[in-house]
């Protein structure tokens, strides 16, 4: 009895660990084919056959984005749209452009981890940790130095400097996606209803309506 009950332990901490982990590609590189019907977690594979230098090369990372816009600032990816042969290597790269004073509006990846490092200028930086704490992490970061955001979690950055600035970001995955708050909560399509986000918010009804017309 106490063997079996040993053996279900075992059993339960090895599947635990097996679910907790992504699995790894079963090949050298699956080179997606953003072409494909084929509806699979991520993208079906490009013949190999068919695969050329070009499907892991991505060109114009050193130009700066337009950050003419409200936000102030502009986002560059390298991401699988763009580098098919990122496909199941769980990895992406993007280059963040700031005007004076521009930010990235609070935001999540839901399926990275974010390393930034700062290659121009000065950015303020930080992340909020979940309920019940919602500590605000943040720090200010010069030139070459480096910050992680943990998967999942709401976080910002800044300008904070008198002039342009610039960094890049690698994520763990090859999709991260972004969720938006400010254009997530008052830009959805359908709009979220009104008295709910005045009640969420504790603010009248008018100032949810306001906010939402910007969206």
């Amino acid at each position: 009895m106490a063997k079996n009950i040993l053996l279900c332990c075992v059993l339960a901490v090895a599947c635990a660990i097996a679910v907790a982990s992504d699995p790894a590609p079963l090949q050298d590189f699956c080179v997606a084919d953003l072409n494909s019907q084929v509806l699979v977690n991520g993208f079906a594979c490009l013949d190999p056959k068919l695969v050329t230098a070009d499907n892991f090369f991505l060109s114009g990372l050193d130009k700066p984005g337009n950050v003419s816009n409200p936000q102030g600032s502009a986002i560059t990816p390298a991401t699988v749209g763009q580098i098919p042969g990122l496909n199941t290597l769980g990895i992406s790269l993007v280059r963040i452009d700031f005007a004076p004073w521009g930010i990235v509006s609070p935001h999540t990846h839901p399926r990275a981890t974010e390393i930034l490092v700062v290659i121009e200028g000065t950015l303020l930086v930080g992340f909020v940790t979940s309920n019940p704490d919602n500590k605000l992490i943040t720090k200010v970061l010069q030139k070459g130095d480096v910050f992680v955001f943990p998967e999942g979690l709401i976080h910002f950055q800044q300008n904070v400097g008198p002039g342009n600035a610039f960094s890049f970001s690698g994520l763990s995955s090859q999709n991260p996606g972004v969720i938006l708050v400010p254009d997530t909560v008052f830009g959805s399509t359908p709009h979220i209803a009104t008295d709910v986000l005045a009640k969420a918010f504790q603010v009248d009804k008018s100032i949810v309506d306001q906010i939402e017309a910007k969206f």
